[in-house]
């Protein structure tokens, strides 16, 4: 069985460590390979290579670093479908989705091929009498990322193209779940031109997370996963004296409003909810109808969802398996909570017919309606294909429900009436607002981030807050004499 090992120095790494972690394939339970896991010295070695590339690295032109991001750019979107088939081969999403995850991706890439604008510092002249004040930035040094399985290719996409292109050095640490894709875009950035030990990989479980966050070399940490990890991030890497982006899990509610077109909501919780099995932050969790919408909205989405076909993610399914069997458990297990807690499934997922392995992890899309705002269904990140309907009388019971969440991530709101729409935009506490959109993921030129427990730390990803996070900037102010004050000289001018 083949081993994914560590990328260090533009080079394949077996580090000193024999602990392995299955990777499986989940269309069919089957372990396809092993990974890697690292010790805290193997990770050290990264830190140090990374370190030690640097000074050079950083001193590069800005032209050149441009230069090697539009290769690395043309070569990704010239092999994405190869990309696209390791996703889907370890994580399970479909083809389609693993090909709309890398685009989301590019996105962030193209915006880092501008780094010569987005590291321009300002000026001010004559400040004082002869004396100018300017700002420049410089790249912090090495700096380490921790990315989640739900996307092996798109979560390290937002971070290390923008730290690369300001003159940092990278340790990625990507999901021992998946980890082939990050190993395969180490090797294309080299083939675009990138030094070696410029950016690194390591694989690895909470060890060589922990290694990152306590190395006095290592300067920042960006982070995505659950909120309770990203609280441990935040707070480990902080003391440790670290700039951290720590970005954390959801529950995002969709507000309907009675006049809403039914249609369009419904495609949108079908889409929203159930594509990459549910396994994203910005999925639509809960469907907040204000009544006399409910009825007529639930079976338009029951309708929808008998149309959805879910199997092995190679064979033009909709929506394919869950990451582990161990996670489909536990997803599992909220629709037992959810009978115990009152609730009625309208849609089960359990047991269903697939277009794949019957031993691959799956579960189908389910639908709950009346669902408590007490039970854990509704209270909990359940993260996969588990859409839960709570009824509502008006649009301020909606509203107060979604900021009493814990949780700020993302939320969208249907309607057809434009004031409601600016009044739900500003008075909800959510970091990211979809009007009619049922996942408002922002494009790469504008920073993605939630609000209260779905971000701990200094920054948003990528977007304006990617330059000022990954650089520090230096403030200088100048004053440099005339020439031709030399003091007093009587003899004949030489110059």
């Amino acid at each position: 069985m083949s081993v994914v090992q560590h990328w260090v120095g533009g080079a394949a790494f077996a580090g000193a460590s024999t602990r392995t972690a299955p990777v499986y394939n989940p269309a069919t339970g089957v372990t396809q390979r092993e990974v890697l896991l690292a010790t805290t010295a193997d990770v050290d070695h990264a830190v140090a290579t990374a370190k030690a590339a640097f000074p050079a690295w950083s001193s590069t032109s800005v032209a050149k670093r441009q230069q090697i991001m539009f290769a690395f750019r043309e070569k990704l979107n010239a092999r994405k479908d190869e990309l696209a088939a390791i996703l889907t081969s370890e994580h399970g999403k479909v083809l389609s989705d693993a090909g709309g995850e890398i685009a989301r991706g590019l996105e962030v890439v193209e915006l880092a091929c501008s780094i010569p604008q987005l590291m321009k510092g300002e000026y001010s002249e004559n400040v004082s009498t002869g004396v100018d004040v300017y700002s420049i930035r410089q790249a912090l040094g090495v700096v380490g990322i921790i990315s989640p399985f739900n996307f092996p290719a798109m979560v390290p996409l937002w971070f290390f193209p923008l730290a690369i292109a300001a003159g940092n050095t990278v340790v990625l640490k990507p999901s021992e779940k998946d980890p082939s894709a990050a190993i395969w875009m180490a090797e294309l950035f080299k083939e675009a031109g990138l030094p070696d030990g410029v950016f690194n990989v390591v694989n690895g479980d909470k060890e060589s997370v922990d290694a990152l966050l306590e190395h006095p070399d290592v300067a920042s940490i960006s982070f995505v996963g659950s909120t309770p990890i990203a609280k441990y991030i935040y707070e480990t890497a902080s003391k440790h004296g670290k700039r951290v982006q720590a970005l954390g899990g959801a529950k995002n509610h969709m507000l309907v409003l009675p006049d809403a077109d039914l249609d369009l909501v419904a495609d949108s919780a079908v889409n929203a909810g159930f594509g990459s099995a549910g396994e994203r932050c910005m999925a639509i969790s809960v469907v907040v109808a204000v009544e006399p919408v409910a009825d007529a909205l639930i079976e338009k989405i029951q309708s929808r969802m008998a149309t959805l076909k879910v199997g092995d993610g190679t064979r033009n399914c909709d929506m394919g398996p869950l990451i582990t069997d161990v996670h489909r458990d536990k997803v599992a297990s909220y629709l037992a909570i959810a009978e115990q807690d009152g609730a009625e499934i309208v849609v089960d997922g359990r047991g269903i017919e697939v277009d794949g392995d019957p031993n691959g992890f799956w579960l189908g899309p389910t639908l709950i309606d009346k669902v408590p705002t007490s039970s854990k269904v509704y209270t909990e990140e359940i993260f996969g294909p588990v859409l839960s309907v709570v009824r509502v009388k008006s649009y301020d019971e909606g509203l107060a429900l979604i900021n009493g969440s814990q949780y700020g991530n993302g939320t969208a709101i249907f309607t057809n009436d434009g004031g409601a729409a600016r009044r739900f935009q500003n008075e909800v506490t959510v970091g990211m607002v979809g009007i009619n959109v049922p996942i408002p993921v922002p494009v790469g030129y504008y920073s993605f981030g939630g609000w209260k427990n779905s971000l701990f730390g200094d920054a948003k990803a990528y977007g304006t807050q990617a330059i000022p996070f990954f650089t520090r900037e230096k403030a200088i102010t100048s004053r440099w004499l005339d020439p031709s004050h030399g003091g007093i000289n009587l003899g004949f001018p030489q110059n």
